[in-house]
């Protein structure tokens, strides 16, 4: 079954991308939601002119995205944590952690565009990938210091 979706979904896709997903999914959670519609003739031909239309703004959101990524740059943030005599963390340092960190340093990331490549339950040096545009992906580096 092919759907259009109306939103970014993790792992599926992004908004008004045509995608495939099995019949189950799309009829008994993507459209009852309203994460997606029924690809259609209609809503292509629909979704292509919206496409031109949104054209413009797109390329400026990337270049704010690509913006964001160049400010971003090298840094290193550094995240306190409650850490145990095994240099284990009590609990496990999260997204929101990260997002915390870079609104400290002046830089508005959402929590939910924030993925790490492993889990963080020890003291050491991480890093965190930051899904700024469908097109843009930033890695940031980060320690994870006993504070």
């Amino acid at each position: 079954m092919e759907v259009i979706l109306k939103e970014d979904i993790k792992g599926l896709g992004y908004k008004n991308d045509l995608v495939k997903v099995r019949p189950g999914h799309g009829r008994n959670f993507l459209i009852p939601k309203g994460l997606a519609v029924i690809a259609s003739d209609s809503n292509k031909k629909m979704l292509q002119e919206n496409l031109k239309q949104a054209a413009h703004k797109a390329e400026k959101i990337k270049k704010d995205a690509l913006a964001l990524s160049e400010k971003i740059g090298a840094l290193v943030l550094t995240i306190p944590a409650k850490v145990g005599e095994s240099g284990k963390i009590f609990g496990a340092v999260t997204v929101l952690q990260v997002s915390d960190a870079l609104k400290d340093k002046g830089f508005n990331v959402d929590r939910k565009k924030i993925t790490f490549k492993s889990e963080v339950k020890e003291v050491g040096e991480y890093s965190a990938i930051l899904d700024l545009h469908k097109e843009v992906k930033h890695e940031v580096k980060f320690k994870v210091v006993a504070g």
